[in-house]
């Protein structure tokens, strides 16, 4: 079971040390039960210490390897920070920055040849729910994924986020996110692969999700912001850890 929080363009230093020392006794605690990660912002990638347990994740990741490609993060400057996740096309980025499911996998197959994780993110707006396109969709956001990766594709990690649920205080029913998830794990036909929900999260709905079949976990974004909501929705994933 995974429990990722995501901070987005938020934290400080000071929240950063506040959670370190929590998270890395939770995730001693909970080892054997869930997999407790942090993805802030790129500039407190550095100030992690070197010995906390919980896993580091960056919010982007370059398609490109070192050089002249200024702005961008390069997959092995972060593996060099101690990252071991990388999010790739979350909504936030293919929606302000326009980032296309094709350059999704390039960034995901670039991640992998550091020995990173890609969180791959896919998830449908409310309006295409409701035209009744959700699964042409994540077929397209898919394609060029299970096309480029192919058999790498078992190395990475997927997070169903519908963006109507992100931020919005909407979040998908248990019954909801457990049909998108099957439905994923037959598209892809991979067992292995963690499949994690995200879209409003919280300690009062983490368990009813966590338990769903198909759902290995939860990518957090507000809730992850606070301490004590955070531990409690990675107590959640450790009870419903499969």
């Amino acid at each position: 079971m995974y429990v990722l929080g995501n901070w987005k363009m938020n934290g400080s230093p000071e929240l950063l040390e506040r959670f370190t020392g929590p998270l890395t006794a939770l995730q001693g605690e909970l080892s054997s039960q869930a997999h407790i990660g942090l993805i802030p912002p790129a500039g407190l990638l550095g100030k992690f210490p070197p010995n906390c347990e919980f896993m580091l994740g960056a919010q982007d990741v370059s398609e490109y390897e070192d050089g002249a490609d200024t702005g961008d993060t390069s997959a092995s400057l972060l593996k060099a920070l101690g990252c071991k996740l990388a999010l790739v096309g979350h909504s936030e980025r293919r929606q302000l920055f326009g980032e296309s499911s094709a350059r999704v996998a390039a960034k995901a197959s670039r991640a992998l040849k550091q020995k990173l994780t890609p969180v791959i993110c896919l998830g449908e707006t409310w309006e295409q729910r409701e035209a009744g396109d959700t699964w042409q969709v994540l077929t397209d956001q898919l394609a060029p994924v299970q096309q480029q990766l192919q058999g790498e594709l078992a190395r990475c990690i997927i997070a169903y986020e519908p963006v109507w649920a992100i931020g919005t205080g909407k979040t998908a029913s248990p019954e909801q996110a457990q049909e998108v998830h099957a439905w994923i794990r037959e598209k892809i036909g991979l067992h292995q692969v963690a499949l994690l929900y995200g879209g409003s999260v919280k300690p009062e709905n983490a368990d009813e999700l966590f338990a769903q079949k198909d759902i290995n976990g939860g990518l957090i974004g507000g809730a992850s912001l606070d301490i004590e909501s955070f531990e409690k929705i990675c107590r959640a994933g450790a009870r419903q850890n499969k």
